[in-house]
């Protein structure tokens, strides 16, 4: 019985995987075994960062509000208890963005907690 080759689905496959590495270099996109492994470890490391964009992202945002707090005769530390402490309910995001856009609004708030 002749062995059988790769076939259609093989053939599809491998042509996926290859689609996928359209834009590497050298082997990692014409030679099927170093796409694999290419296309392997570049799903990783797409996983694995966007999960630490999160945690960059609110170190950006907790180091915006800092210097913005700072500015106003306070720390972050101190603004964050006093916002929870006054029932103002706003996430770092948004205090961020109000820091760094529009400071008389940030400045607003950070009265509205004394």
């Amino acid at each position: 019985m002749a062995r059988a080759k790769g076939g259609f689905k093989t053939r599809r496959r491998r042509n996926k995987i290859l689609k996928q590495v359209k834009g590497f270099s050298f082997d990692r996109r014409t030679k099927f075994k170093h796409a694999s492994e290419t296309l392997k470890r570049a799903l990783h490391y797409q996983y694995k960062s966007r999960r630490l964009l999160k945690r960059d992202m609110r170190s950006l945002w907790i180091t915006r509000i800092n210097a913005a707090a700072r500015d106003l005769g306070t720390s972050y530390s101190q603004l964050m208890n006093q916002l929870k402490q006054s029932n103002i309910a706003i996430n770092r995001k948004m205090l961020a963005e109000l820091a760094a856009t529009e400071p008389q609004a940030f400045a607003a708030v950070v009265q509205a907690t004394k």
